[in-house]
């Protein structure tokens, strides 16, 4: 594309017409039009991320995103065109999500690059050949252009890759660059040539629009997909556990669950057995007294029993495991007969233009996790305790965690690590009417401290349940309106642990420093590349592996260690 676009701009040029001009309006057309239809096909078939807010016109942003925002000039780059890609960089986050941060990531090497140079110089020789036809002194160069011409349509069509293309193409190809070099010494039609390489520059942009599209697809099929191996896990240990003696139901279920008063009660949302295991299996290593620990999982019908087969089977020190299945827990489910539906979590990619309604540029997308539907239960699955730590099943423990439950939270309901990236002021229209500091900072899931005496007290279930009630029908869908929700329900009632707390960004991130990951007390693998898919990031996903249980029987039978 590019190389058309500088064929276009010799031509103009050599026509005595304004390059810049010309090619920024060109530019600019294409961009909004693969914009806008990018959010359409985006509306009609599903979004690229699990959740996307709808884009609003903001102006520009008090705080700058210290991740990506801005390149850094190494004397060697024309800023002009550092800042064009960074901008188009944003542009295709803002449409397909994470999938643009991947791709760059895992750029494949080229098999065609010669057969591609084939057919920009195929496409540039057919517009010069109307021109040179026309000249009746010049029946030699159109024959010669003629005879590349066919020449290159008879290779193109036989040939995919270049180890397709015959010994001769190089020869062939510099008879085809010679004859468009002829070509350009002579007087040619302008519009023309210009009319023929737009039409093959917009079926360029199409054809590129449509890949990009199609391998979106493809990669967010892959990240929602659970991996064959942990499936064959979960079917193991379910044929095993029919197979087998159950084990003891009373010590493995309730030991520790009415236990000493100073044990520590961790709650882990999940039906992802590897998942559950790393996070129990890294806190228990860091643990400095590990017999307080006691993990509650809360998982679904169809992954219970292999939850139960795996942790029976697989002791983590001293600690206690405790398996419940949230359908039979009788929980009011907001007023449905169906049983509550189980979510680790709710992850979003907040997309904003800024800009005034003239003129709107993509800012570049920030990813935001919060409490699902499920997390607002807690009271009711825990009427008896006073308070729990919340772990998402995508996060890895790195340091003893005691010192969370010496935690004064000042009369908070939660403590957790503020996600300033995103502002409530930025998210105006879309959390209502409601009053709050527009600098306030959203807050993240991952490592949450819940005082659930607190939050019986305020009744916090029942100020998410109104809110979802009064946006019935005319707010967004129940999984995006988990958004405004958690942030209302939480807001003003949330303590700010400290940032060395908990690192996000690992499951979208690959610009985060080792040395922040080296100091962080948990490391939350946040985005879509989860730590258990080929997709995750190879940089950080060490870092989950290390705590797998690596000498189980299913493990090596299932190649879940490979």
């Amino acid at each position: 594309m590019s190389f058309l676009l500088a064929v276009i701009a010799n031509i103009m040029l050599s026509c005595g017409q304004d390059v810049l001009g010309s090619i920024s309006v060109i530019e600019a057309h294409n961009s909004t039009t693969s914009s806008t239809n990018a959010r359409s096909d985006q509306e009609q078939k599903g979004k690229p991320d699990p959740v996307q807010l709808p884009e609003q016109a903001e102006g520009s942003s008090p705080h700058r995103n210290t991740e990506t925002d801005g390149i850094a000039n190494d004397g060697g780059t024309d800023p002009a065109k550092a800042s064009l890609s960074d901008e188009m960089e944003k542009a295709c986050e803002h449409v397909f999500g994470s999938y643009c941060l991947w791709s760059k990531e895992h750029k494949e090497e080229m098999h065609d690059a010669v057969v591609k140079k084939m057919k920009d110089k195929l496409f540039l020789a057919r517009a010069y050949y109307p021109s040179i036809a026309k000249h009746p002194l010049r029946d030699k160069l159109q024959r010669e252009l003629r005879q590349n011409i066919q020449e290159f349509e008879r290779i193109l069509s036989e040939a995919s890759t270049d180890s397709d293309l015959p010994h001769s193409v190089e020869r062939k190809l510099q008879n085809m660059e010679g004859a468009i070099a002829k070509a350009k010494t002579f007087s040619v039609d302008c519009n023309n040539i210009d009319k023929k390489l737009r039409q093959i520059l917009d079926m360029t942009e199409d054809e590129a629009y449509f890949h990009r599209k199609q391998s979106a697809f493809l990669y967010q099929l892959a990240v929602q997909t659970m991996p064959k191996s942990i499936h064959c896990l979960s079917m193991r240990l379910t044929v095993e556990f029919f197979k087998t003696e159950p084990p003891d139901e009373e010590p493995f279920l309730t030991n520790g669950y009415d236990g000493p008063s100073d044990s520590y009660h961790y709650v882990i949302f999940s039906n992802n057995i590897l998942a559950s295991s790393v996070v129990i299996n890294s806190t228990v290593a860091h643990a400095k007294e590990s017999v307080k620990l006691v993990f509650h999982i809360i998982t679904d019908g169809q992954n219970y029993v292999a939850m139960r087969q795996w942790f029976s089977r697989s002791p983590y020190a001293f600690a206690t495991v405790h398996i419940q299945n949230i359908e039979d827990l009788n929980l009011d489910s907001f007023g449905s007969s169906e049983p509550p539906h189980l979510s680790s979590s709710e992850e979003f990619r907040v997309s904003i233009l800024r800009g005034g309604s003239s003129s709107l540029s993509p800012m570049r997308p920030r990813y935001l996790s919060l409490f699902s539907h499920t997390h607002f239960y807690l009271p009711q699955i825990f009427p008896d305790l006073p308070k729990v730590v919340v772990l998402g099943d995508d996060v890895v423990v790195q340091r003893d965690l005691s010192a969370l439950w010496n935690l004064n939270l000042g009369g908070k309901v939660m403590g957790a690590v503020d996600y300033c990236q995103v502002r409530l002021g930025t998210l105006k229209g879309f959390l209502g009417s409601s009053q709050f500091d527009d600098n306030a900072c959203a807050w993240i899931s991952g490592l949450n401290i819940i005082d659930l005496e607190r939050w019986r007290e305020q009744n916090l279930t029942g100020t998410y349940r109104r809110w979802l009630q009064s946006q019935s029908g005319k707010g967004p869908g129940w999984r995006a309106g988990a958004l405004p929700a958690s942030l209302i329900t939480f807001y003003d009632m949330t303590y700010s642990l400290d940032n060395s707390w908990l690192v996000s960004g690992l499951g979208h991130d690959y610009g985060i420093d080792k040395e922040v990951i080296k100091r962080s007390a948990v490391l939350h693998y946040n985005g879509i590349m989860k730590p258990w898919l080929e997709l995750a990031i190879p940089s950080y996903k060490r870092y989950w592996r290390k705590y797998l249980k690596r000498d189980e029987q299913f493990m090596n039978e299932c190649n879940v260690n490979r």
